[in-house]
């Protein structure tokens, strides 16, 4: 796969001209940028995937949901429908996608919208439901719309300015793009990255005078939940466990697994995979799966021995209340 993708090095080059010319012709107002009345939060990245978005969209919610009517809008990746859509206590996997589905879950108090057409869905959002704040997930590259609050991440094992562009890296937009955001998160770090450590990179980022820089971890929970119940994660230990995993990302989760002496096999498929009813019935014969939250919620209804191990970003230093004051600041301007 690494070599293909050292192969494909032309196709890069014309991809990254294509971000950069359709990045200045934003810039130079060839294509127009929306504002709305409404305070919209834009949270994404600039490479394809496994920065933590939902678990950086949860962590808003929490901070945020008590105080101000929210609305989280969503592309709802590679959902089976098409256009505006409002969650409701009907919706499946299938018509929303995957993350936005486990948002509303989770958070059944707040409004879950998808579309592709960020513009529309704000637009529809503001008159079915007045919310106080937008929460734009996954929009970052979505120039129709200027948000009034940006947050990128990038995680700290792979830096979006050591990058390349698709397909020989995993970058979707040009580098310089990170300059529009309001706050710049570096995602899965170790737990204890020293301060000299911190600086090293914040060097290399290079803030401007809006931006602010924070560094966060991943925070596993401490019980296993199931269907009808929970688990320790140390009930797993002797346990003979299949990992299904249908996210960009797996490593971090299969190296914390390891780290707790949990033995298993890693069945990994890419992100967003809905999974076929053959697959199902493989996973019907395992004795104890422990996935995602993002693939527990695709294959709930179909498996009686599914758990999921969740997970949260966790600041490093006084990060998050940082973000909250910055947050706060904005809900008043």
């Amino acid at each position: 796969m690494q070599l293909l993708r050292k192969l494909l090095f032309p196709i890069s080059l014309i991809y990254a001209l294509v971000v950069f010319v359709r990045n200045r012709l934003y810039d130079m107002d060839v294509f127009g940028s929306t504002t709305f009345s409404v305070k919209t939060i834009c949270i994404g990245n600039l490479s394809v995937g496994g920065t933590g978005k939902t678990p950086m969209t949860e962590l808003l919610v929490r901070s945020l949901s008590p105080r101000y009517k929210i609305a989280v809008l969503s592309r709802g990746y590679r959902r089976k429908s098409s256009g505006y859509i409002l969650a409701t206590a009907t919706s499946q996997v299938a018509d929303i996608g995957d993350e936005p589905f486990q948002l509303f879950s989770k958070f059944p108090k707040i409004t879950v919208a998808v579309d592709a057409d960020r513009k529309n869905g704000i637009e529809q959002l503001q008159k079915e439901i007045k919310p106080n704040l937008i929460l734009l997930d996954d929009a970052f590259q979505h120039r129709k719309v200027s948000p009034d609050y940006a947050i990128l991440l990038t995680t700290y094992d792979n830096l979006y300015f050591d990058d390349w562009y698709l397909p020989t890296g995993n970058l979707r937009d040009v580098k310089y793009a990170a300059e529009r955001a309001n706050c710049i998160v570096v995602t899965k770090c170790p737990e204890f990255l020293d301060k000299n450590k911190q600086e090293a990179v914040k060097k290399r980022i290079n803030p401007k005078e809006h931006q602010t820089v924070l560094f966060a971890y991943l925070s596993y929970g401490n019980e296993v939940i199931g269907i009808e119940r929970s688990l320790s994660l140390s009930d797993f230990i002797d346990k003979e466990v299949s990992l299904v995993t249908g996210i960009a990302n797996p490593k971090p989760l299969v190296s914390y697994l390891k780290s707790k002496g949990i033995g298993f096999e890693h069945l990994a498929y890419k992100d967003h995979h809905f999974f076929s009813k053959d697959e199902v019935e493989v996973l019907k014969r395992k004795k104890c799966i422990l996935t995602t939250e993002k693939d527990y919620v695709r294959l709930k209804d179909d498996l009686d021995n599914l758990f999921y191990l969740p997970v949260a970003h966790s600041f490093l230093g006084d990060g998050k209340m940082i973000l909250e004051q910055e947050l706060e600041a904005l809900m008043h301007r």
